[in-house]
């Protein structure tokens, strides 16, 4: 068995064909089939099975595919921090940042992290859970998490600041008239939320525990801009990190009495190369604790 083979049969995982594996690899479609091939063969299992909607992993395979995804990333770090000089780093970074958080830090991060090592890559996911963030920390597939705060944090965590939640409203909304909205305020409104396993939904719930009824839901969405700007056309209100807030919908936003934040903590992995510790001291620099920049009150009609 070879790493090659393993990117081959990731790739045929992540594609669900062959033949959309060989374009994502650059190679020939007869190159895949018969790696994949020598793969079982060599394993003495069946990795994936053929259905109408294409290549899907078998019980064995996924479990296999998961230990393969842990050693090409180990392969990928090692090959970058021995090829790593003082003027120059290469290999790829593997980020996985929790919806919502550090929407402006991070890319402000990472810019200046390639204006520093230009060959170095970035690939950069998004996952709304923390059940799952921590599951892809302790496989070690990652080699930085950015996240908020809780209880299965790990101890050796570095704690970069606190991310302060405003409150979204559609245009026209009586609260736009107001530096800060009460929460109690908001009774009775109906909210445009997040999906239930996700950090965010779970802070909202938090937040509205103790302010009467539960609160009624307009719609659950998976991203941060769309619940922002679904809010901001007036479906319902919705509470977002500050700086997750796209440019140009700031003055539909305001910060919340009592106000609302959370913990953001970056998690490297074990044995953490130069890449990482140098977005580590990036993210450092950055301001954890700002709020929307436009959030004096707009005219409201």
């Amino acid at each position: 068995m070879s790493l090659r083979q393993f990117e081959y049969a990731l790739a045929v995982a992540e594609a669900g064909s062959v033949t959309a594996a060989a374009e994502l690899l650059h190679v020939a479609q007869p190159s895949v089939s018969q790696q994949i091939r020598g793969l079982e063969r060599d394993l003495g299992v069946e990795l994936f099975a053929r259905t109408p909607t294409g290549l899907v992993p078998t019980v064995v395979g996924r479990a296999f595919l998961r230990e393969a995804q842990v050693a090409v990333s180990a392969s990928r770090r090692a090959r970058a921090t021995a090829r790593a000089g003082a003027d120059e780093l290469v290999g790829e970074l593997v980020v996985v940042v929790q919806m919502g958080f550090g929407a402006r830090q991070l890319p402000r991060a990472l810019s200046a992290l390639r204006r520093r090592y230009p060959r170095l890559e970035v690939t950069v996911f998004e996952e709304p859970s923390s059940a799952e963030l921590d599951r892809l920390c302790r496989r070690g597939v990652v080699d930085l998490a950015l996240m908020a705060a809780c209880e299965r944090s790990p101890a050796d965590a570095h704690h970069l600041g606190d991310e302060d939640f405003v409150v979204v409203l559609g245009a026209g909304h009586p609260r736009l008239a107001a530096d800060r909205v009460e929460l109690s305020e908001l009774r009775g409104e109906a909210w445009v939320r997040f999906d239930r396993a996700s950090a965010l939904d779970g802070v909202l719930t938090n937040v509205l525990r103790d302010s009467g009824p539960a609160p009624a839901t307009a719609a659950r969405v998976s991203q941060t801009a769309t619940a922002v700007r679904w809010a901001a056309n007036g479906l319902g209100v919705t509470l977002v990190p500050a700086s997750a807030v796209p440019h140009g919908h700031e003055h539909f936003a305001r910060p919340v009495s009592p106000a609302v934040s959370q913990p953001v903590i970056a998690v490297l992995r074990h044995n953490p190369g130069p890449a990482e510790t140098a977005l580590l001291d990036l993210l450092r620099e950055e301001n954890w604790s700002g709020s929307v920049s436009s959030a004096a009150p707009s005219p409201v009609s």
